[in-house]
């Protein structure tokens, strides 16, 4: 294991416990198409845990650039570089999900 420790360290549990709401968010789906719920209502439930995620995702971003990127930044050009294109590349796959 690293010695580096992530950015999100600290809201670890808070990141959890938000993952663990999410992942009953999709047993609940399983259970609505297993049932023949509406097609409304299971889109209104596929578009929440969407945006649950998406905000986990930001979450995430948001404390990888206020940790490891501006860490990566003071250690030099080069691996500052390396961690904003790592970042970037992250940014433009969540956008197009």
């Amino acid at each position: 294991m690293s010695d580096h420790q992530h950015g999100y360290v600290d809201s670890k549990s808070d990141y959890l416990k938000r993952l663990r709401r999410i992942e009953g968010q999709a047993r609940g789906l399983q259970r609505m198409v297993e049932e023949e719920k509406y097609c409304i209502d299971i889109l209104t439930q596929v578009s929440a845990m969407t945006r649950a995620l998406q905000s986990v995702s930001i979450a995430l971003l948001e404390e990888h650039m206020n940790h490891c990127v501006v860490d990566a930044a003071r250690a030099g050009d080069e691996e500052g570089a390396a961690k904003v294109k790592e970042a970037m590349d992250a940014i433009a796959r969540l956008v197009k999900s």
